[in-house]
């Protein structure tokens, strides 16, 4: 927010006190926007649009709440932890001239309309495949002469426990699935709907969770991507798209760096740099729709009908067999 001129940071809320503490004092929030409960602040008539970044399992309970108190939306990535809820906030929304929104603050990223413009433009030819990977090492630690140790697993920890919505397909391949749609989206005449995965592989953690997995989308039989997704590897967060001419390497797709283009043997080096918090180029986004009274997520943003597709992908990800 201290990035960007259109929009204010007014209200917060939490059931720790000290955290509300905290706020207020990083922050300068004045105390009647400091709310001990998240009804008062939906209820909260100052408010223009709530962020909703609690742990993946209460994300669609506190959607729909909001909607149903007729406020503007922003939900943490993934927006829900199955297809039914994603659905069931699609259908609440019908009836409300309301905005929602899924936060893959990438796609404000400014590379990610580089990308879309260079595949637009023609300058890789056909996209035909693709693949995208996002994974951290948070399961291992590393001992002398490069053995490694499994560290204590927290089985409370957001990440590991299975209702509150952990694993690493859902905390991070969530960001290859939903890109991979926006580049499939970009290939002529496709049906992105039509999908089918395979390939799919899953290690699964003593604490029931996936903790490593790996998938091939097939959209439409006109375009493939693969995707990764980990707690075990440093898998880095680096995608290539493959054209009929040339390639596009993303070295950091989720926060932004470099990115080579690469046509037949000759390469050319993009720098965007990003001169700002990363987070900021979404809210400033987010911000004008509401400004121009837009209810629906602005394009490259994410849109419920993607919110739905990429749950539908995450969905066969993790619960079909191979």
């Amino acid at each position: 927010f201290r990035d960007i001129e259109n929009s204010k940071l007014l209200a917060a809320a939490s059931n720790d006190k000290k955290k509300l503490n905290i706020f207020k004092e990083k922050y300068n929030f004045q105390e009647k926007f400091l709310f001990n409960n998240y009804e008062e602040l939906i209820n909260c008539k100052d408010i223009d649009i709530i962020y909703i970044a609690l742990p993946n399992f209460l994300h669609h309970e506190w959607v729909i709440k909001c909607i149903q108190n007729n406020k503007n939306v922003l939900v943490e990535k993934p927006a829900t932890i199955n297809l039914s809820e994603a659905n069931d906030i699609k259908k609440n929304l019908h009836s409300k001239n309301l905005f929602f929104g899924e936060a893959f603050m990438y796609r404000y990223n400014p590379q990610i309309n580089s990308i879309i413009n260079l595949i637009k433009d023609n300058k890789i030819g056909k996209p035909l495949s693709m693949k995208s990977y996002f994974g951290n090492n948070v399961y291992f630690k590393r001992k002398l002469f490069f053995f490694k140790k499994k560290k204590k697993i927290d089985p409370h920890s957001r990440l590991f426990n299975k209702n509150l919505g952990g694993g690493c397909i859902l905390d991070l391949g969530c960001y290859p699935s939903s890109f991979s749609l926006l580049i499939s989206s970009l290939v002529e005449n496709i049906n992105i709907k039509n999908f089918k995965i395979k390939n799919l592989y899953r290690e699964i953690g003593e604490t029931g969770v996936d903790i490593d997995a790996e998938a091939e989308i097939n959209f439409d039989n006109k375009f493939v991507s693969k995707i990764k997704a980990s707690f075990k590897r440093d898998l880095g967060s680096h995608s290539v798209i493959y054209g009929t001419l040339g390639s596009i390497l993303i070295e950091n797709t989720w926060h932004g760096g470099k990115v080579d283009i690469k046509i037949k043997n000759e390469k050319q080096t993009i720098f965007k740099k990003i001169k700002r918090n990363i987070f900021s180029y979404q809210i400033e986004n987010i911000s004008n729709d509401l400004l121009d009274d837009k209810k629906e997520i602005r394009y490259p943003g994410m849109s419920v009908d993607e919110t739905i597709q990429n749950t539908k992908i995450l969905d066969s990800w993790i619960n079909e067999q191979n």
